[in-house]
């Protein structure tokens, strides 16, 4: 049987043991089971690691995308130029296991907003300075969308406060992503401190959270007017394409 998994600090907000679970009952795969392992530390990991003979793949979620990467042998070239990683491959040759690092997260979240961009400007606001952050500003640099991230410390290059959200920003940048954990089940009664007021129908408000399907942040930017769009769509894009790194 070979075991894969999420790795992660909290995991009550996950649907991807669910959707691995359809996805096995749909496919007639009787050989693989996904499974959740939360670790209290990263230090944790490489114990995770030896205690499970049998595993062979796993996902990376908050607060670790980053802070695994010294725990890995080696890193494709996408994980390595955006510096997170959200899935791991096992490879296990002469007694030995090699760990490497992809990010599938910018390929889940290009397929997911592509179709959408279109109807709204080139620019955009990323909410958050994470490790699914930098995924997503590798994706919009893929597909030709200009962005800024927006912290309440913005000590990155590239990055904003959220009191510099002025009328003149936010009516500048139709696009705007949330990437922190702020609203996610179970805190589902926050939200980031934009100026929600000045959305319009010519925003698109993208949520990476799926649990709750709609957060405050979405909820909001819906009752000014803005076009809105959670995480579940790029949850099963990036699933599937860790499936197939974890059997190719």
């Amino acid at each position: 049987m070979k075991v894969f998994g999420l790795i992660g600090k909290s995991l009550q907000h996950s649907f991807s043991p669910d959707y691995f679970k359809q996805k096995f009952i749909r496919e007639n795969i009787e050989d693989s089971v996904y499974e959740l392992f939360q670790l209290d530390s990263i230090n944790n990991f490489p114990e995770l690691v030896l205690k499970n003979k049998d595993l062979s793949g796993v996902n990376v979620t908050i607060p670790y995308k980053q802070s695994i990467i010294p725990y890995l042998n080696m890193l494709d070239k996408h994980a390595e130029k955006i510096g997170a990683v959200n899935t791991i491959k096992l490879v296990k040759t002469n007694n030995n296991i090699v760990l490497i690092g992809y990010n599938t997260d910018f390929l889940g979240f290009t397929d997911s907003i592509k179709p959408l961009i279109n109807n709204f400007n080139k620019k955009a606001l990323i909410l958050g300075t994470g490790g699914s952050s930098l995924a997503v500003s590798y994706a919009l640099n893929l597909i030709g969308i200009k962005h800024k991230f927006v912290s309440r410390n913005p000590n990155i290059k590239n990055a904003i406060s959220y009191s510099d959200l002025t009328e003149k920003v936010i009516k500048s940048h139709h696009i705007i992503i949330n990437t922190t954990p702020l609203g996610m089940f179970p805190v589902i009664g926050s939200q980031p401190e934009i100026p929600y007021h000045l959305l319009t129908s010519n925003h698109l408000l993208f949520d990476l959270i799926y649990n709750p399907e709609e957060t405050n942040f979405l909820k909001l930017g819906r009752k000014s007017g803005a076009k809105t769009k959670n995480g579940i769509e790029m949850l099963g894009f990036q699933a599937e394409y860790s499936w197939k790194i974890w059997n190719d």
